[in-house]
């Protein structure tokens, strides 16, 4: 869907984008990326991106994924908005977006529900809106046009295979694990689909799931979760953290309580499992075996998104969910493999 502005729109365009950098939108003012100096801006593609913040590192290198990928060099104008995890902040810069007269809306949902009338009004405008990473939950799916992201819920059900291959190995009676899971953003795609994957695991398995927190993806919250998971639980052998800010901060915890984390939870220690693997120090942490299996979350999600923009472009009906490929990471050599969705995936082994 190829848009060509005159030259008046264009006039209107950059009025309206010099009031919304002066004043901004209850967040953090809209900031037009990747212009390229001297070019006119009509002909190129222009991006409207929501993100719904920065809570962790792999929120971060999600952000870098999309400025890396829709340059200007490339013919892309892309226009990043943080919503700083507040859905009325994403909820203006989609509208804001739509009176920019952008050809594309890239949404990164801080939640789920409540999104249908922001999108209906992006429908109206004929402006597609792409959804990235997280879901939304609504009644008519053409609302979006496609979602490219992760299969969170099968992330966790790899965890929990990893797990239940990891004591089976061991020897470890199931019955003797004791596991706190301290979850994600509540009502996110991330914490649903993950939460989903060890309560299912939980069931199937007989696995004693002995609290449910929340921590928001962040590290220190992650800290103070398990604090007080240490202060109500004494047999805390297993703790699922649904990303790895949050591990890190449980780990934070548990040594401070004078703990240990590993993988010999028969003997006192605290095994941590976790999600994302693009933070060095976390997988520095598994290779030190105090995080003992991570689940990947690949943060780089723009160049499938490209390629969805490419075929809308061309005319063509993208597919409506596009996952993106992902790996297992451990520093422990007993599990080399587990079977998961049907499908076999390989762990690796970091040393």
């Amino acid at each position: 869907m190829i848009k060509y502005k005159g030259i008046i729109s264009v006039i209107l365009t950059e009025l309206i984008l010099c009031v919304i950098l002066t004043t901004g939108c209850g967040s953090t003012p809209v900031v037009l990326d990747n212009s390229v100096s001297g070019e006119e801006d009509d002909g190129r593609i222009v991006i409207g991106f929501s993100q719904l913040g920065a809570e962790s590192d792999w929120r971060s290198a999600n952000s870098e994924s999309m400025r890396s990928t829709f340059t200007g060099e490339k013919g892309y104008r892309l226009i990043f908005e943080d919503g700083q995890q507040k859905q009325s902040n994403q909820m203006t810069a989609i509208r804001t977006f739509i009176q920019q007269e952008v050809d594309y809306i890239v949404l990164a949902p801080v939640t789920e529900t409540g999104w249908e009338n922001v999108l209906e009004e992006a429908r109206k405008a004929g402006i597609p809106v792409i959804l990235m990473d997280r879901m939304v939950d609504v009644e008519d799916s053409e609302l979006y046009v496609c979602h490219v992201g992760s299969d969170f819920e099968l992330e966790g059900a790899k965890a929990c295979e990893w797990l239940k291959a990891y004591v089976e190995k061991k020897e470890i009676d199931e019955s003797n694990l004791h596991i706190a899971n301290i979850q994600g953003t509540l009502g996110s795609t991330a914490q649903i689909g993950r939460t989903k994957g060890l309560s299912d695991a939980a069931k199937k398995y007989g696995w004693d799931l002995i609290a449910e927190v929340p921590g928001d993806f962040i590290q220190a919250k992650g800290r103070e979760a398990m604090e007080q998971l240490l202060s109500e639980y004494e047999d805390i052998n297993v703790v699922y953290c649904e990303n790895d800010n949050e591990a890190m901060g449980a780990i934070e915890a548990i040594e401070a309580a004078g703990r240990h984390t590993g993988t010999d939870i028969e003997n006192g220690d605290i095994m941590i499992i976790s999600f994302d693997g693009v933070n060095e120090d976390a997988l520095s942490l598994v290779r030190n075996k105090k995080i003992s299996c991570i689940a990947e979350c690949n943060p780089d999600l723009a160049p499938k998104i490209e390629t969805v923009i490419k075929q809308l472009e061309k005319g063509e009906t993208p597919q409506k969910l596009s996952y993106v490929d992902e790996e297992l990471y451990s520093s422990e050599e007993d599990v080399l493999s587990i079977n998961a969705g049907g499908r076999e995936y390989k762990v690796t082994v970091l040393r």
